[in-house]
């Protein structure tokens, strides 16, 4: 008599949450965890360093909420995907200043950066910045240590790449925020 395994239990953004409180750091694609390990400290600068450019252009105008890692987007229901951008900005038409949210963002953000590890290669960091823009993301910047690049995802436009003193733009979605790629990375 043949054994048949029952297929594993697909988890809820709300599994999700409660495993984050226990330590356990991951993404939820289509209700499998696919959990994601420190990046490094070359990694945790270059999000810094975008945080607080972007963080300052931001707040000075009220623009809207910026999210940096862990923070997650509910994107897919039943089953449930939740993935976790390096960071995330929302605009105030998005998500409102005042509106208090404890759980995952529930929308697209307008602005999505990842910042290229290690591991990832090229194609995969381009896979996810078109996932992104599938889901309504309206600009995302992949950010290459390696090459010190950008590559500017667009929806219907093709991929801008970045460097040294060319300029990093918000274009339509932070209309004026502008930055040379080579602030992004250590001096």
């Amino acid at each position: 008599m043949a054994v048949v395994d029952a297929a594993p239990r697909l988890l809820t953004a709300d599994d999700l949450l409660r495993l984050s409180s226990q330590g356990v750091r991951g993404e939820l694609i289509r209700g499998v965890l696919s959990e994601t390990m420190p990046t490094g400290m070359e990694h945790g600068e270059i999000v810094t360093r975008l945080v607080i450019l972007l963080g300052n252009f931001i707040d000075s105008g009220k623009l809207g909420r910026l999210t940096a890692s862990d923070s997650g987007v509910w994107l897919e229901r039943e089953p449930d995907t939740v993935r976790e951008p390096d960071i995330a900005y929302f605009s105030v038409a998005r998500i409102s200043l005042n509106q208090r949210v404890t759980g995952y963002a529930e929308v697209a953000p307008d602005l999505v950066v990842e910042v290229g590890s290690p591991g990832n290669s090229r194609r995969e960091l381009n896979d996810k910045a078109l996932m992104w823009l599938s889901f309504g993301v309206r600009l995302v910047w992949v950010v290459h240590p390696d090459t010190r690049t950008v590559d500017a995802h667009r929806p219907d436009r093709p991929v801008a790449t970045l460097s040294g003193n060319q300029a990093l733009e918000g274009l339509n979605v932070l209309p004026g925020f502008t930055c040379p790629v080579r602030n992004v990375f250590a001096p």
